[in-house]
C-alpha cells in the first residue's frame, strides 16, 4: 500500500543520514569542500592520524604550537617540544584550568564553580585535535593544532566553547541535517603596537588610513604589505577568504570566511581573529575586533550565514521553489525558533558590556528579533538567492563574539524551532525595523548586557539546548563582567561631572 511504502522509504532516508552522519562525524573537518548549500565529494584523500603524526615527526620545526579558546573567544595556548607533542597526541596532557577561571584580563572570578582557590587551580585534560592540523605561515610554517578539554571522568568538559558546538552539531546531525555556517567580520585597524598603545594608556589610537571609505581599492592600495599578508597568509593557513574590501569607517576591513561546516567554521573566525593580529604586529597594525569603537562612528560586525543541508546529498533543505520567498517549512521553522529565543539567548551574541553600544538604532547594527528578505536593518536577513545559496545571515552578533558560542546558539535556537515545528507568524518586515519598533510593531532587545544576561539566566530552553553547567558558568562569567565595569570610573564620568557638580 501507499502508506507502507511511504513508512518504508522514511525508514531508509532515517538509515541512510545516521549512516551518513557517523560518517561525516569521523572525518576530518577540511575533508570536504563546502559551499553554499552542498558538500561534494573530497578530492583530496583523507590523512590518518598516522600520517599527521609522521609528517610531524619528519617537520623541520622542533617545536609545535597548541592552542584551546576560552570562554571570551581567547585563544589561550603554548609551544611544546615535538617529542612532547608526540606523547601528548595519544593521551592527552595537562592544561591548567585557570583559563576557565579568570576573565579576558586574567582576573581570577570569584563566583563559579569549575575551578578557583576552592579547587586549587588543578590542571584539566587537554585533547589535541589532529584533524585541526594546520602550519602557521608567519611563523616559518610551524605545526599548529587545536585543543578540547576534558572532564574528570574524560568527556567533554561541559564549559568548553568548542565541546559546546560539537555537541549542538552532534544534535543537528541526528535529527538529520547537517549545519553549514559562513562568518563575516569587521574590524579597526590602527597604526599600533602592544607598546605604543600602553604607552599611551589606551588613550587616542592613530587610524591605519581615514575617512569613510567603504569598498576603497585606494585604501587597500596604501597598505598592500599588510592586506595581502592577510589574503596569502590566510589562505595558506587554511583559513580561506570569500572576499575581503574596507568598509565604512577610517581604517576598517571586512572580511567573509569560506562558507563550511559549523565546527569548521567556527575553527576558522577564531583562527582569523587572532591571525590578523599576528599578521598586523609584523606590519605595525593593531586590528581590533571590539564590537563599538567610538560613539560616533559604526560598529563592528561578526554576521553568521547559515542554513541545513542534508548530509547523504549535500541540497540546500532551505530552499522550496514553491514558496514565494523560496523558503522551506524547514527553514521558516528555523527561522521561527531563532526569532522566538533571540531576547534570552542575546548574551551568547552579544557577550561584552561594549557590545550593546553596538547594537542601537541606526547604525547598521540590528535592535530587534525580526526578519526580512534582504534587509539590513533586521535580526535576521533572509538571502533566497538560489537552490544552491539560499540562507540566512544572523546579523545581531558582533565581532567580539566567542565563534564557537554564538554559532551553537544560534543553530541550537534554529533546531529548536525545527523540533516544536514552529510556524513563522511574524511578517517580514519591509523598511526600516527601527521605524517598526518605534511604533510599537515589534519588541526591543535588551540594551545592557545585565538585562540580557537575567534574561538568559532564567531561560529554560537554553538549559535544555546548551545545559546547566554551560549556561551556569557563562552566565556568571557575565555577572562577573558586568560587576567589573560597574566598579570603574569611566571617561564620561570625569567629563560629565569632575568641574561641574
Amino acid at each position: 500500500s501507499l502508506p507502507h511504502a511511504l513508512h518504508k522509504m522514511q525508514q531508509l532516508r532515517c538509515h541512510l543520514v545516521r549512516s551518513v552522519s557517523r560518517t561525516l562525524g569521523a572525518l576530518s573537518p577540511r575533508s570536504h569542500i563546502l559551499s553554499r548549500g552542498f558538500a561534494s565529494q573530497a578530492t583530496v584523500p583523507e590523512r590518518t592520524p598516522e600520517d599527521i603524526l609522521k609528517e610531524i615527526q619528519n617537520h623541520p620545526s622542533e617545536v609545535v604550537k597548541l592552542s584551546g579558546v576560552d570562554i571570551d573567544g581567547i585563544q589561550r595556548g603554548k609551544y611544546v617540544q615535538k617529542q612532547k607533542f608526540m606523547s601528548a597526541a595519544k593521551g592527552g596532557f595537562g592544561f591548567c584550568s585557570v583559563i576557565f577561571g579568570w576573565d579576558s584580563g586574567d582576573v581570577c572570578y570569584d563566583n563559579i564553580k569549575y575551578t578557583g582557590t576552592h579547587t586549587g587551580y588543578p590542571d584539566t585534560q587537554a585533547v589535541i585535535d589532529l584533524s585541526t592540523y594546520r602550519q602557521i605561515p608567519w611563523e616559518n610554517n610551524m605545526p599548529f593544532f587545536l585543543v578540547d578539554f576534558r572532564d574528570n571522568h574524560g568527556g567533554p568538559l561541559p564549559i568548553c566553547p568548542r565541546s559546546l558546538l560539537k555537541r549542538v552539531v552532534s544534535n543537528s546531525r541526528s535529527m538529520g541535517y547537517e549545519p553549514l555556517i559562513g562568518i563575516e567580520f569587521e574590524w579597526f585597524n590602527f597604526k599600533e603596537t602592544s607598546h605604543t598603545w600602553a604607552t599611551k594608556k589606551q588613550r587616542d589610537p592613530e587610524h591605519l588610513t581615514p575617512g569613510m571609505f567603504g569598498y576603497s581599492n585606494l585604501r587597500t592600495s596604501q597598505n598592500q604589505p599588510f592586506f595581502h599578508g592577510i589574503m596569502n597568509g590566510m589562505s595558506k593557513f587554511g583559513v580561506p577568504l570569500e572576499g575581503f574590501h574596507t568598509e565604512t569607517g577610517p581604517g576598517v576591513m571586512e572580511a567573509a570566511i569560506q562558507f563550511g561546516r559549523a565546527l569548521e567554521s567556527a575553527d576558522r573566525a577564531v583562527l582569523f581573529k587572532t591571525g590578523v593580529k599576528e599578521i598586523g604586529h609584523a606590519h605595525g597594525v593593531m586590528p581590533s575586533f571590539m564590537a563599538k569603537i567610538q560613539s560616533d562612528l559604526p560598529g563592528c560586525s561578526g554576521h553568521v550565514h547559515q542554513n541545513l543541508a542534508d548530509p547523504a546529498t549535500g541540497a540546500n533543505l532551505f530552499y522550496s521553489k514553491d514558496d514565494p520567498h523560496h523558503m522551506s517549512p524547514l527553514f521558516k521553522s528555523y527561522l521561527a525558533g531563532q526569532l522566538a529565543l533571540l531576547p534570552e539567548f542575546l548574551p551568547f551574541f552579544a557577550p561584552t558590556i561594549n557590545s550593546y553600544k553596538r547594537l542601537v538604532d541606526g547604525y547598521w547594527a540590528p535592535t530587534t528579533p525580526t526578519w526580512g528578505v534582504d534587509n539590513r536593518t533586521v535580526g535576521v536577513r533572509v538571502l533566497p538567492d538560489s537552490a544552491k545559496a539560499c540562507r540566512l545571515e544572523f546579523r545581531v552578533t558582533g565581532s567580539d563574539m566567542n565563534p564557537y558560542i554564538a554559532v551553537a546558539a544560534s543553530v541550537a535556537a534554529g533546531l529548536h524551532g525545527v523540533k516544536h515545528n514552529m510556524e513563522l507568524k511574524q511578517k517580514p518586515i519591509v523598511g526600516s525595523a527601527y521605524v517598526a519598533q518605534q511604533s510599537g510593531v515589534v519588541e526591543r532587545l535588551p540594551r545592557t548586557l545585565s538585562e540580557a544576561t537575567e534574561r538568559l539566566a532564567n531561560s529554560k530552553v537554553a538549559r535544555e539546548a546548551l545545559g546547566d553547567d554551560f549556561v551556569d558558568h557563562f552566565v556568571e562569567t557575565r555577572r562577573w563582567e558586568i560587576k567589573q565595569f560597574n566598579s570603574e570610573v569611566t571617561d564620561w564620568e570625569t567629563r560629565r561631572y569632575f568641574e561641574i557638580i
